[in-house]
């Protein structure tokens, strides 16, 4: 599902918002960029227009590989001699302005083989920056001094506001691209965690291996003045097909990125992703295999929250399963769907690495998509180190070689949604052993304990219990009641059921709570699976 060159040290990367400390300055024309000694090529015309029409044309022809510098040499630099690789920060794109964010850039390595193109663009001209080792601080026998000028570059950072009075951008970054499509960004407490990508091409899709695209070339429009704005453009090409993107980046509370691409088929795409998110998720407090470690939970996202096009709110906690899952949730025209990590309490990860503070990822539809469905795949995984969770959009007409597709989105990297429903939101979801305190349990059944807080739930009459609506896909349930969880916590309440299958099949299951004819809740969808669960 995901590439090894997408992770170099995810644990290590993710430990702090800003990572390790890069790059600084030169000056804001190209001219200036020059003197700076940042080695730029010749000039040619830039427009989105022009670079849709490049990835239209390219996909007009069968798929070339980029050009890689020699493989010699980038395998000596492994983990260990690519972290003693540095940019050197006097060599920092707008560092000096104009424009708050200052760019730098990674560089190749073993797990980041494929080369990324830098171009600055002003005034309608786009030059290349051209590599050069001398933009990096490394030790003299670094193998990297051996790569050739030009070879490009493994991604990049949008570095923290260079006007800021609280943050030395210099050693803080909001936004990283680096490994085939994917990118990231920091929310507003300041981590990163799950990615997000250009598009997914066949994931978990059986006989078929995944597909990465690439972003082979990245274009960064000169700002003008000292707005907050960032507008990145993109070249993706790949065996399936080549598109064009636009991302107009903002750093406020969080990150907000408006994406605008255009995506041309060289071939038939099986399972097509359109804004596809990836995260990881180990455990919960819902199931933990006995002392597979001593964390009480390890993940960055808990749960897929969706906003359905005839306004449903649902919660679909996410599984480690014991085989390759994928769920589909139909709809028509989405208003939103994201990887969220609700749980913000650090006792429950009691980690360094602050699971408490990943960001949460919302994709916003800027347009009408039609008919499809989130789909939602979630593989096995027996660490943290890999991201196993896959949230997307797929379109119901087929992918087809020779199809245009265009999809305009906003994606938020923030604590939370960013528009919460009025409802109250499921908040955990616990499993164990079925049957009634002081009494022999039974076999084969199951207890679900789901809990909810807030919303109306807080303003329930004394006296009144939420009624819970139950249904699923096969099996039975008993022993079901709802009762105020004794935290002296208003409007927390949950739902206990035991719940009977046969088989090992997964199981659908659906929940919300109600008083009369109100709705109080959001719903709740979990997926059981009576053979990875037991």
């Amino acid at each position: 599902m995901t590439e090894n060159k997408a992770l170099l040290d995810r644990r290590t990367f993710l430990a702090s918002a800003a990572g390790t400390a890069v790059l600084a300055a030169t000056g804001f024309s190209t001219d200036a960029l020059a003197a700076a000694a940042l080695k730029l090529g010749a000039k040619s015309d830039f427009s989105f227009e022009g670079l849709v029409a490049r990835a239209k044309a390219l996909a007009a022809k069968d798929y070339v590989p980029p050009l890689r510098p020699p493989a010699a040499i980038l395998d000596q630099l492994t983990y260990e001699e690519h972290g003693k690789i540095r940019f050197n920060t006097d060599y920092a794109l707008f560092g000096d302005g104009p424009g708050r964010y200052p760019v730098t850039f990674f560089h190749l390595g073993k797990f980041f083989q494929t080369p990324v193109r830098m171009h600055v663009v002003a005034s309608g001209q786009a030059q290349e920056i051209v590599y050069d080792d001398s933009y990096f601080d490394m030790p003299p026998d670094s193998p990297a001094h051996n790569l050739p000028r030009g070879s490009g570059f493994a991604g990049f950072r949008l570095q923290e506001s260079r006007l800021s009075d609280k943050l030395d951008w210099r050693k803080n970054d909001w936004v990283a691209f680096l490994g085939a499509s994917y990118f990231r960004a920091i929310g507003e407490l300041y981590q990163y965690g799950l990615s997000a990508r250009g598009i997914a091409v066949d994931v978990a899709v059986a006989g078929q291996a995944e597909e990465f695209p690439d972003f082979t070339h990245i274009f960064f429009e000169t700002p003008t003045g000292d707005g907050d704005a960032v507008t990145v453009y993109a070249l993706l090409d790949g065996p399936s097909l080549a598109g064009a993107y636009r991302f107009d980046m903002r750093r406020e509370t969080g990150v907000i990125m408006d994406v605008d691409k255009q995506l041309f088929l060289r071939k038939d795409i099986a399972r097509f992703g359109a804004a596809p998110l990836t995260s990881m998720y180990w455990y919960s407090e819902a199931i933990k295999p006995a002392a597979v470690d001593w964390r009480p939970e390890v993940h960055d996202s808990d749960g897929l929250a969706l906003l359905t096009g005839v306004g449903e709110r649902i919660w679909r906690p996410l599984n480690d399963p014991a085989r390759i899952t994928a769920s589909t949730f139909a709809d028509s025209d989405p208003r939103g769907f994201g990887l969220l990590q609700r749980d913000r309490n650090f006792e429950h990860y009691l980690d360094g690495v602050h699971y408490e503070r990943r960001p949460s990822l919302w994709v916003e539809p800027l347009d009408k998509w039609g008919k499809g469905s989130v789909t939602l795949v979630e593989l096995p995984t027996d660490d943290e180190i890999h991201d196993n969770i896959v949230a997307m959009w797929v379109p119901e007409e087929p992918a087809k070689a020779g199809s245009t597709h265009h999809f305009r989105y906003r994606l938020h990297w923030l604590a939370d949604e960013p528009f919460p429903s009025p409802l109250g939101r499921c908040v955990a979801t616990r499993l164990g052993n079925g049957g009634e305190p002081g009494k022999p349990r039974p076999k084969g059944v199951r207890k679900f304990m789901v809990e909810f807080l807030g919303g109306p739930l807080a303003d329930l009459p004394f006296g009144v219990k939420p009624e819970p609506v139950l249904w699923a896909s096969r099996g039975t349930f008993s022993y079901v009641f709802t009762e105020a969880v004794p935290d002296d916590v208003p409007g927390h309440w949950r739902a206990q059921f035991d719940f009977t299958v046969a088989g090992s099949e997964p199981v659908d299951m659906r929940l919300y709570l109600k008083a009369k004819d109100r709705v109080l809740t959001e719903t709740w969808l979990y997926q059981y699976n009576p053979f990875g669960n037991a």
